[in-house]
């Protein structure tokens, strides 16, 4: 049976052409596309695919964070970020959000195939280029560190912390979360106390430094 795939990322040419690439090989099959890791979301839950390809970087909910929700509400399907930022602190937050893999999006295609057939059979994918740091970061037991307030938020507070940060208002937030602007109020006024900011620009900068939007 074919393994069947979801491509997530904002770039339609990168979507289209890894579908292209993907749909070339034997027992492998590409069954939905999505813009952002929001849309990727409603796709597994309506196709129930084997395996997500991620960007890391999307509008809206970034690849960890969907990685995060994917895991916990279709444990059966694996995920894999494929990203240009090959960062020792991505690649932290990616596997503790569940992800199954991280690829590095100069690597050759043939990576990406090799992930996909890695992570589909349970196994976790690392490109070679982040392996290392990876060993070396846990020898000396600080892997999993959390040492930075973001690593401290509920999934949903990174989702408002996201979206605010993009700019979207009060009530575009609440819309695209389904809650209403008051409960989102709520959330903005608790980010500000956990992260020690005043305002929304502060709390933009904050999230590109942390890697959850990009500059």
């Amino acid at each position: 049976m074919a393994i069947r795939i979801l491509l997530a990322d904002d770039h339609r040419i990168m979507r289209q052409g890894l579908s292209a690439m993907i749909d070339k090989r034997m027992g492998m099959k590409v069954v939905g596309e999505a813009a952002n890791g929001r849309i990727a979301l409603q796709l597994v839950e309506s196709l129930q695919p084997d395996v997500v390809v991620l960007d890391l970087m999307m509008p809206t909910l970034n690849g960890i964070e969907a990685s995060r929700q994917i895991t916990e509400r279709w444990p059966r399907t694996r995920t894999l970020i494929l990203t240009m930022n090959d960062d020792q602190r991505s690649v932290s937050r990616a596997l503790e959000a569940g992800a199954s893999g991280f690829v590095v999006k100069d690597n050759a295609f043939e990576e990406v195939v090799k992930a996909i057939e890695t992570v589909a059979q349970g196994q976790v994918y690392l490109s070679p280029s982040v392996a290392g740091s990876v060993v070396d970061s846990y020898r000396r037991k600080k892997y999993f560190s959390r040492d930075d307030d973001t690593l401290e938020l509920s999934s949903r507070e990174l989702e408002v912390l996201q979206l605010l940060a993009e700019g979207h208002s009060t009530k575009e937030t609440a819309a695209q979360l389904g809650v209403s602007p008051k409960t989102i109020e709520s959330h903005r006024l608790r980010l500000f106390r956990k992260l020690e900011v005043t305002n929304v620009v502060q709390l933009a900068r904050l999230a590109i430094r942390e890697g959850i939007i990009p500059p």
